[in-house]
């Protein structure tokens, strides 16, 4: 059995015309999210062997906060990665970790997140957070329809 955290960045700032997508950082209710989403976590006791993210600055930003004392892996793959990037992503991660958080963007991490359970999410909000339990052994037998969700949390389902 494996378990997939799935994990949208938090709320980017987009008030600096001059910054590419990729450089954009957190808005001031993204640094306020990330923290409260991360205390959410380790309440339903997340504890993966490891973070992988994308390297772009408002995931990174969002690892960062997250991450406490798990290592984070960025992985360049993962910005603006279509389904087959993330499920070649996956099926490569080290099978001695059983629990493993993916940090990413929309629209690919929502539609992972669809893939792997079969239900539907119309799209995962900033700072989003679903749990996929896998029923599978290794990380390359991940196949459409094979993760049962066990929770999917945003900071607006708190307010």
């Amino acid at each position: 059995m494996k378990a997939l955290y799935l994990i949208r960045h938090a709320k980017s700032d987009w008030n600096n015309p001059d910054l590419t997508d990729y450089e954009r950082p957190l808005n001031k209710r993204g640094f306020k999210d990330a923290p409260f989403m991360a205390k959410k976590l380790l309440e339903l006791n997340f504890n993966p062997g490891l973070i992988v993210a994308s390297p772009a600055q408002r995931t990174s930003s969002t690892a960062e906060l997250i991450s406490k004392n798990t290592s984070v892996l960025y992985e360049n793959s993962i910005y603006e990665a279509s389904l087959n990037d993330l499920t070649t992503l996956i099926s490569a991660l080290p099978n001695e970790n059983s629990e493993i958080a993916l940090i990413g963007h929309n629209p690919s991490i929502t539609t992972l997140s669809n893939y792997l359970t079969n239900d539907i999410i119309r799209n995962m909000p900033t700072c989003s957070i679903i749990k996929i339990e896998l029923e599978i052994e290794h990380w390359n037998e991940i196949i459409q329809g094979i993760g049962i969700q066990k929770f999917f949390i945003y900071p607006k389902a708190f307010n």
